[in-house]
């Protein structure tokens, strides 16, 4: 693993770690760092964070950890042994709920792909080969 993985790595453990253990205000909702992306000169790290809950709390978490920044780099120094301890922003990682929007939409395209359990399975089956365009099979048989 290169040393820009490891650094990433390590970051994004301590990062969790102080925001659990060392952070003590009451905007933090229930946080997770996701990721933490580093420029290739190890000096500005953008670490990624999901919170459960609604917009608002996605707001005043943002806000409690922007201010906490400083205290956050100042125990990164003490803890990692770094030349140049990075300047840290925060972004909010929508990924998890995109997921589960996309998941949903999936969802729903396989209950109208799926045929009513009230209807005959023939039946279902004719109705969807309509549905699609599909040509319909002929009941007659060719007769020589």
């Amino acid at each position: 693993m290169p040393r820009h993985d490891k650094v990433s790595e390590a970051l994004k453990q301590e990062i969790s770690n102080i925001i659990h253990a060392e952070l003590k205000d009451p905007r933090l909702g229930f946080i997770t760092v996701t990721r933490v992306e580093l420029t290739q000169d190890l000096r500005n790290a953008k670490v990624f964070f999901s919170v459960l809950g609604k917009e608002e709390e996605h707001k005043k978490t943002k806000e409690a950890l922007d201010s906490a920044s400083g205290f956050i780099r100042r125990l990164i120094a003490q803890r990692i042994r770094l030349r140049l301890v990075p300047e840290i922003s925060f972004k909010e990682d929508k990924s998890a709920e995109y997921s589960i929007r996309i998941q949903e939409a999936l969802d729903e395209i396989k209950e109208l792909n799926e045929p009513h359990p009230s209807f005959d399975r023939g039946v279902g089956v004719k109705i969807r080969e309509e549905a699609r365009g599909e040509p319909k099979k002929s009941s007659r048989r060719n007769k020589k």
